[in-house]
């Protein structure tokens, strides 16, 4: 069919338009399995750490080179710091990847603060990306696993990467909080940034830092937190002649706290991106791999009891009080259909000792369990203590002058101790406060002479810390173990918080009786631990302790509003689990 001219005319303005509205409107490159494109005004450099885009060189041959397939020639090539003592490929090739696709590589980095010399990547002089100022705003996405076997000691504030000259920096912390420091153009400091607390048992992670050219904010799988500066900011600062570092942070004009991990992909754009154009499209209803929202009871048997461990509520009492006024409502509600004979709190019971706002959310809020009649006991946390000794004014022996269970607190005022009847038994609680616990342990000592036959618990803000998986034992630790837990045998439970993480072990005493040891802290999580309380399920019949972790706030949250963090149970070994438990063996005391 031939085309008169009228319309050959149409036809040839239509494609000019075209071609005019890619010109001024160039698409965003963003995908999985994308193929190199030209220059895109949206993306400053894009990299994707697979042999399928190497622009030369070898691992082996220690001179690899990475394609930015963004087309603005932001290539990054390897630089050696060789050592003495590696034990190890600094770099290599690994199967594992965002997706587990099988056909997708990925670059995996195997570094210790320890070692000495390394390998990360850095940008040439002459890049572009060196010289760019983003005063638009920017968008900087990656994709990357923390090792299984992450140690605050060799990993903490390990880079993932950097602005050279200092001027920005994204990093892990020691307690796996991504943080991002730059340098913004219209201030004279470096302002901070920082994510919740990664699970290092979790495959993989996409992080987003978007700035809109006034507010930056920091996305873990495509969620954000209350965790970000409220300082405006506009761009990053540079130093003439710096360049990117991948894989490491800079200090002292070098490459310092080398990156450990896989590294998937990382792209930088000139803009705020929106979620619907990131690498990663999040899908509704995905969760955290250690954590459930199915159904679980927390009471399997009727006869059986409870013990409730409520972490450091010090983030939430601050940020979101109305999770914490949740928690409590929930269990003034529940305790006695779930048959919770005590419910003790870790400490930090606000997170600025000299806020009355928050003194007042904590104490209000604590306050439905007092209507309620429901039992409860508090410690001190390094938080608490202030001008006025506010901690006593809010949780002194006062406020349990009309509790039959509680029994006494020591000259300093701090430390208490309480007696409460579960099942077969009555059981001491004994609080033992960090600050003082010096001065406190002669009268600790007292109050477990005058009570050698009744099983306790021991309760104080500080005593078991975590290595990586490892329990760790802290000064303060040992002494309340030395002295009141290893030659009283009655002692059979320690519980703290303090120490961001949680983590368990069992401990023989001087008459060889196993003493379980526990840290419960989620504070560094999602919304400052997002409702997570610690149950202990003593079930006398079976001779077992069952331990789970649950979230009355997030089981009430309607699922269309649940997050990725949003799970009422988490299911991991150290959240979950199970310890065999014979009573009438266990709290059979000779004299002592």
């Amino acid at each position: 069919m031939r085309l008169d001219k009228k319309h050959m005319l149409f036809i040839t303005g239509l494609a000019g338009l075209m071609v005019l509205l890619w010109v001024l409107f160039p698409p965003v490159i963003s995908g999985r399995d994308m193929e190199e494109r030209g220059p895109s005004t949206a993306i400053a450099a894009h990299w994707i750490f697979s042999k399928d885009y190497i622009q030369s060189g070898t691992i082996t041959g220690k001179d690899l080179v990475m394609k930015d397939v963004s087309g603005n020639a932001n290539h990054l090539r390897l630089i050696n710091l060789e050592g003495s003592n590696q034990k190890h490929p600094f770099i290599r090739w690994s199967e594992e990847d965002y997706e587990q696709k099988d056909e997708v590589q990925t670059l995996q980095f195997n570094h210790n603060k320890s070692d000495a010399g390394g390998q990360y990547f850095q940008t040439s002089k002459n890049a572009p990306l060196n010289h760019n100022r983003f005063k638009n705003g920017y968008t900087i996405e990656v994709l990357f696993k923390l090792p299984k076997q992450f140690s605050p000691k060799d990993h903490g504030g390990m880079g993932i990467m950097s602005r050279g000259g200092q001027r920005s920096n994204l990093s892990v912390s020691a307690y796996k909080q991504v943080h991002w420091a730059s340098h913004p153009l219209n201030l004279q400091r470096t302002e901070t940034d920082w994510s919740l607390a990664l699970d290092s048992e979790e495959d993989w992670y996409h992080v987003a830092v978007v700035n809109d050219g006034k507010n930056t904010s920091i996305y873990i799988n495509g969620e954000a937190d209350f965790r970000h500066s409220t300082a405006e900011m506009t761009g990053i600062d540079l130093v003439k002649g710096k360049g990117w570092y991948v894989g490491a942070s800079e200090k002292e004009s070098k490459a310092d706290a080398l990156f450990a991990g896989n590294l998937q992909e990382i792209r930088i754009a000139n803009r705020s991106l929106p979620k619907e154009d990131w690498l990663i499209q999040h899908k509704p209803g995905d969760h955290v791999k250690n954590g459930s929202n199915q159904y679980q009871s927390l009471r399997t048997k009727k006869k059986n009891y409870s013990f409730l461990f409520v972490p450091d509520p010090q983030k939430t009492v601050r940020y979101k009080p109305e999770i914490f006024k949740e928690q409590m409502r929930w269990i003034s509600k529940r305790y006695k259909r779930l048959n919770i004979a005590m419910t003790a709190f870790l400490g930090d019971m606000v997170d600025q000792s000299d806020s009355l706002e928050e003194w007042m959310h904590s104490s209000t809020s604590i306050g439905i369990l007092d209507k309620r009649k429901a039992p409860y006991v508090t410690i001190a946390g390094n938080h608490d203590y202030g001008k006025g000794d506010p901690y006593l004014k809010y949780y002194g022996s006062g406020r349990f002058s009309d509790r039959s269970y509680y029994k006494d607190s020591s000259p300093t005022g701090y430390s208490s101790y309480s007696i409460i009847k579960a099942g077969s038994y009555h059981y001491l609680f004994l609080s033992l406060d960090m600050e003082h616990m010096k001065k406190d342990i002669p009268w600790a000592k007292k109050v477990l002479k005058s009570h050698p036959k009744t099983p306790t618990i021991l309760l104080s803000h500080q005593i078991l810390d975590m290595e990586g998986v490892t329990p760790m034992e802290t000064e303060r630790g040992t002494l309340a173990w030395d002295e009141l837990v290893h030659p009283f045998n009655q002692v059979f439970m320690t519980v703290n918080g303090h120490h961001h993480g949680s983590i368990h072990r069992m401990k023989q005493n001087a008459a060889g009786n196993p003493v379980l040891q526990m840290l419960v802290d989620y504070q560094s999580s999602y919304h400052g631990g997002n409702g997570w309380m610690r149950f202990a399920e003593f079930d006398e019949a079976d001779e077992m302790i069952s331990f789970k972790t649950y979230s009355p706030w997030v089981d009430k949250l309607p699922r269309p509003q649940k997050t990725y963090f949003d799970v009422a149970y988490l299911t991991g070994v150290r959240d979950q689990f199970k310890v065999p438990f014979d009573f009438e063996e266990r709290f059979d005391f000779v004299d002592q």
